[in-house]
């Protein structure tokens, strides 16, 4: 199997996979809607998919550091499709929140796994874990149009059908598990690669990820409510919000890609942010359909970084690829998620814009926080995956 056919199928079951990180802000207005739930309350669901993940993503990424678990690909994807489907079945609040909670274990133990296999598969290269990005922002962007159309079968009694994605997700891993299963690099653990571990900033790094993942996650979950008042309309426009913002962040991770190999990896980070704070204060300040362009603006800035910085998390800690994935994608959901009820509050007591203010002033934070990076050295770890695709190449 070829590299390129690799990261592809890889994308693809990504893609998948994040289907179910997308549906949890898009069943956020049909939970409000039948349910009658509040700010609080629909920011509680997330934060249910978010707790346990932020515990559970960085521990798997750790013990993918010391044992290969390629099995988790297919497993994990089945587990995270299962949460969501039924975490709109009961009308039960707490049965929602263990359902929910259920997909995020589940999606907490694929990513580790996942973004190691991408890396060998890749060659340790940042446009091939740029492809593998994008899918998962494509399942993001996916999520509320498939959440829209299941949903209009029947409202939230429908949610069964959501599984469809992970059975989906679970067979296109396959082949690529296959063709790797002989290589030496596969079978074994990240402490075997050479390079000296870079703590410090790696560090700096995840304090971005943390400022970055709660402006992000704060947009995912409430922009579709604040579409409604900004521009009008029911939970259609909503949905049209929410779209547009994974649809940019999907944009966002190729340019990224595309932007570092020009000007290296730390300088597009650090001006993505610096971009970002404008396009969010779009989002908050301007009403009217001229509040779309700036969702996606957003969405696109908040994305440049996104692959680039797993990447540079990887190589800044070349022996715990694990850990350096679990964290940087596991708090890109997980921290935001745990900062929604605190959104969320807020909007019950003052509004949602006043709520969302805040979020305009964190990718400054994240300048801040990156601006004394130096590129790290990177670490060449496909080469023994590649030959041995090339050796099962059909």
């Amino acid at each position: 199997m070829s590299k390129n056919k690799a990261i592809v199928l890889l994308s693809a079951g990504h893609a998948c996979v994040d289907v179910y990180q997308g549906s949890v802000a898009a069943l956020v207005p049909f939970f409000a809607a039948e349910r009658t739930y509040g700010y609080a309350a629909v920011s509680g669901i997330v934060l249910a998919a978010s707790l346990l993940s932020s515990v559970a993503q960085p521990v798997f990424g750790a013990l993918t550091d010391r044992w290969a678990m390629p099995w988790l690909l297919p497993a994990a994807t089945l587990l995270g499709g299962l949460g969501i489907g039924l975490g709109g079945l009961f009308g039960s609040y707490a049965l929602t929140l263990v359902f929910v909670a259920v997909s995020g274990i589940g999606v907490a133990a694929y990513h580790p796994e996942a973004a190691r296999v991408a890396r060998i598969a890749g060659g340790g290269g940042h446009t091939a874990m740029g492809w593998f990005s994008l899918g998962g922002n494509i399942g993001f962007a996916a999520a509320p149009v498939l959440v829209a159309a299941v949903m209009s079968l029947g409202g939230l009694r429908m949610s069964p059908l959501l599984v469809v994605p992970a059975l989906a997700g679970a067979v296109l891993c396959l082949p690529v598990l296959r063709a790797l299963a002989g290589s030496a690099r596969f079978r074994g653990s990240s402490a075997d690669a050479a390079g000296v571990d870079d703590w410090r900033s790696f560090v700096r790094l995840s304090v971005a990820v943390v400022f970055r993942s709660i402006v992000f996650v704060g947009l995912s979950t409430f922009v579709s409510l604040y579409a409604q008042q900004r521009v009008g309309g029911g939970t259609t426009t909503g949905s049209a919000a929410l779209f547009l913002l994974y649809l940019g962040g999907a944009a966002g991770t190729l340019l990224g890609s595309r932007l570092a190999g020009r000007r290296g990896r730390v300088t597009v980070v650090r001006r993505s942010y610096l971009a970002t704070i404008g396009a969010v204060a779009g989002v908050v300040f301007v009403p009217g359909p001229a509040f779309f362009p700036f969702v996606l603006l957003a969405a696109v800035c908040l994305y440049i970084p996104f692959s680039l910085q797993i990447t540079l998390a990887q190589d800044y800690l070349p022996g715990r690829v694990g850990t350096a994935s679990g964290v940087t994608l596991g708090l890109t959901v997980s921290i935001g998620g745990l900062a929604s009820p605190v959104i969320g509050t807020v909007a019950d007591h003052t509004s949602l814009q006043t709520a969302l203010l805040p979020l305009t002033a964190l990718p400054l934070l994240c300048w801040i926080t990156t601006r004394t990076l130096s590129e790290p050295c990177s670490v060449q770890t496909g080469t023994a995956a590649e030959e041995e695709m090339s050796r099962t190449r059909r």
